[in-house]
């Protein structure tokens, strides 16, 4: 009796460790850690693409090397190459390490074997395409998968080393293409999730994409362009579309063969040969954007909506109540006369009919305005297009949300729900130094459940939730996802309509 006793005691002071270490991955066995809580595994830093270094700088992902024994996967990997935050920035972070050999994700599961088929979660980082990695605290996925899913996060290539194009580099590819590589990138993480994520309790055929502000960006970039097609079941977008007008391949040709000719470089040879530091700093100037390539994307992301050629999946889009605020405050100096001016140079005959929208009456309409109008045409307009598309063109359903929590702190009034404010309850990592309220945690619990249901069924409702109803562009209807959560029919839709118009414009 004694024994048996001994050994129950010894049974439950074991960790609860959520599946059996290490794993087998197609490249080889990884050991990972438990996560804060022993139900979790954690698996950092694993390789799905080979480094992209030397002559493999600006060319498409190869394949992840294979190992000999057992690879320790307990630590994040470099970041990506790139210039960090600022310190007075809201977005600042300890730096991390950093390197151009950067291509690897991790991955939090709470499956207790292998042959359970949970819902994954692939998250893709924001930062404008130039900034951010898999690694950042916020992005942890242990609440996440305690809530069901496998969750993971990917590094992927930034700035000029995701998005550099260039003739030569065109010639050289078997596709007559350059550019895009952190989108392939994407594709790789995404082709590696297939393939290896069944060993960590995941199910490959309900991977669900989801990321903010460029990472938003890339999962529109990913429901349009064909090569992503099976890899992914459902996508989430917040605060990031891309149904503007792109640049063509043959532009971003032109401005790399600029940059080149700047850096006295005669050859992508000479290029590769250059140190990453020297390039970081010699392109912070430089723009390198997502093109239209003929292969990647064959057309601008509008155009593939519009003919109902995207991915079909089920689609959660949304945007945020204060996106400006951190992104583009209004100048201390700033002059209801200048708001005037500059609307004037953008919308020309169209202005007054804008300023009916966004009055600048006096110098405080004016601010309002400026925050309103810069809301609703860099995020309230693509997200409601995105939807709208979907729903028009595809037969899976969408969602669209509006997202106005204003987080506690001594900068809310500065900041309110400001851009990438949402993540936090995304997640269920409500940090410190937030004096969070009871309010944000009965908030996040919804968000997040939202969203794991919907990872689970392709349809974010469930008991307790209140009722989000799919788009339609008759009803028009947002859920809100604030102090209250519920319908808020005709969201911003006067404004919104205008910005039809003048996107219809930009694209003849």
């Amino acid at each position: 009796m004694l024994i048996f006793m001994a050994l129950a005691l010894f049974a439950a002071a074991l960790p609860l460790c959520a599946i059996d270490d290490p794993v087998r991955v197609e490249n080889g066995s990884l050991s990972g850690a438990s996560g804060a809580s022993p139900d979790v595994r954690v698996y950092k830093g694993v390789p799905f693409a080979a480094p992209p270094v030397g002559d493999l700088r600006w060319k498409g992902p190869r394949p992840a090397p294979f190992w000999q024994g057992v690879r320790t996967a307990t630590e994040f990997s470099a970041a990506c190459y790139q210039t960090p935050y600022p310190k007075a920035s809201i977005y600042y972070l300890d730096p991390e390490p950093m390197s151009e050999d950067c291509l690897y994700l991790n991955v939090w599961t709470a499956a207790k074997s292998s042959k359970e088929r949970r819902p994954v979660m692939v998250w893709i980082h924001g930062g404008g395409l130039t900034r951010g990695s898999g690694a950042v605290p916020f992005y942890d996925g242990e609440a996440l998968a305690k809530k069901g899913v496998v969750l993971v996060t990917i590094n992927y290539r930034l700035g000029i080393f995701g998005f550099f194009a260039h003739p030569e580099l065109t010639k050289e590819s078997d596709r007559n293409a350059s550019g895009n590589y952190a989108l392939l990138d994407q594709i790789a993480a995404l082709e590696w999730v297939k393939k290896n994520i069944g060993v960590f309790g995941g199910d490959p055929k309900r991977v669900t994409i989801f990321g903010e502000s460029a990472g938003s960006w890339s999962v529109n970039y990913l429901m349009a362009t064909p090569l992503a097609r099976g890899l992914f079941q459902r996508a989430i977008g917040e605060s990031g579309g891309a149904f503007g007008v792109m640049k063509k391949l043959a532009e971003v040709e032109e401005s790399g063969k600029k940059f080149a000719a700047s850096q006295h470089a005669d050859s992508i040879a000479a290029l590769r040969a250059k140190p990453a530091e020297e390039l970081l700093k010699a392109s912070s100037a430089a723009s390198f954007p997502p093109n239209v390539d003929g292969w990647m994307l064959p057309e601008d992301v509008y155009t593939i909506f519009s003919k109902g050629k995207q991915i079909d999946v089920p689609l959660i889009a949304g945007s945020n109540a204060d996106e400006g605020k951190s992104l583009a405050p209004w100048p201390t100096t700033g002059k209801a006369a200048s708001f005037v001016e500059q609307s004037r140079s953008r919308f020309g005959d169209k202005t007054d009919e804008f300023l009916k929208l966004y009055p600048a009456g006096s110098d405080e309409e004016a601010m309002a305005s400026h925050y309103a109008s810069f809301r609703d045409f860099s995020f309230g307009w693509q997200m409601r297009t995105w939807v709208r598309m979907q729903a028009k063109t595809g037969k899976s359903k969408a969602f669209l949300y509006y997202f106005d929590r204003v987080p506690p702190g001594p900068d809310s009034g500065r900041y309110g729900a400001f851009h990438a404010s949402e993540i936090a309850y995304v997640f269920e990592n409500l940090l410190p130094p937030r004096p969070w309220e009871d309010a944000d945690r009965k908030l996040s619990e919804a968000v997040s459940s939202y969203w794991v249901n919907f990872a689970a069924t392709g349809d974010p409702n469930g008991k307790g939730l209140a009722k989000w109803p799919p788009y339609k562009e008759s009803r028009d209807v947002a859920l809100e996802l604030g102090d209250k959560i519920g319908p808020l029919p005709a969201l911003h839709k006067a404004a919104l309509d205008f910005l039809d118009t003048y996107f219809a414009a930009q694209r003849r």
